[in-house]
């Protein structure tokens, strides 16, 4: 046998029976990071992406080919928008013949914003995450969430204080259950219209002071920014299911003030 028939001889091990009959909901690889470039309306954006990928494995399957799933991100070259997300996903359950699985995409995400009153540009980053899953009944399901750095300003503070207020950087998360392609910039917007004022990544002497009036004039709690971002999602049609969650890195504290809002279903 020369050397060509032994490679074709190769034993299959992952494809042989498990006799222990117990099926296995998620297997695959994880935290991954590969190149991606997310096409966002017109716009391209190259990034880093961390990756979990996973399918589930009958009962009787001894395990699954790892190697397929780093196939499947080798074959794709096209930038990447939430429908092309949901045609990985498709095809992964193609190539490892798996009736379920989900995808997990987290990478950095970055929007081009102008300072309030100079007007001068900069780039600021937002953590994003997309998480699509089917089931073992064949429904398809797209999560997005959203990390979004803003201001609060303690409204108990501006009240009880001849001058001044304290006031934090925060972060609100938004999960959101998709019922229809909803744009990044569209979750961020919830967030950052919902907090005392957003953030920027450059600002000159003007624009600080109008982005500390503006807190000033707009204090938040923590549950303020999270019930004002559940108020705009009931609001939205593309979204059904979602978790809002809201951490205040305190400045007068050593630690973080947190809440967070879960809707399971349109009608909750």
């Amino acid at each position: 046998m020369n050397a060509l028939e032994r490679i074709a001889f190769l034993p299959d091990i992952q494809s042989e029976v498990d006799g222990r009959d117990l099926r296995i909901d998620a297997v695959g690889i994880s935290r991954v990071r590969y190149p991606m470039t997310i096409r966002a309306g017109e716009r391209l954006l190259s990034t880093i992406a961390t990756l979990s990928m996973t399918v589930a494995l009958s009962a009787v399957t001894k395990g699954t080919h790892m190697s397929r799933f780093i196939e499947l991100l080798e074959a794709r070259s096209e930038a990447l928008d939430q429908r092309g997300f949901r045609t990985i996903l498709l095809d992964m359950l193609d190539r490892l013949d798996a009736r379920s699985g989900s995808i997990e995409m987290r990478f950095p995400y970055f929007v081009r914003k102008t300072a309030p009153v100079s007007g001068v540009p900069s780039q600021l980053d937002y953590e994003v995450c997309w998480r699509g899953s089917v089931s073992d009944e064949g429904r398809y399901s797209f999560r997005m969430r959203v990390t979004v750095p803003a201001t609060s300003l303690c409204p108990c503070s501006k009240e009880i204080s001849v001058y001044g207020a304290h006031n934090q950087r925060s972060h609100i998360n938004i999960e959101a259950e998709l019922e229809a392609e909803m744009a990044i910039e569209d979750l961020i917007a919830i967030a950052e219209r919902s907090a005392s004022c957003e953030v920027y990544g450059l600002l000159k002497r003007q624009d600080e002071k109008y982005v500390t009036e503006r807190a000033y004039d707009n204090p938040k709690f923590v549950e303020d920014l999270v019930r004002d971002v559940a108020l705009a999602l009931n609001q939205e049609p593309r979204v059904g299911a979602y978790v809002v969650e809201a951490e205040n890195f305190e400045s007068i504290h050593n630690h973080s003030a947190f809440t967070r809002i879960v809707r399971t279903n349109c009608n909750d």
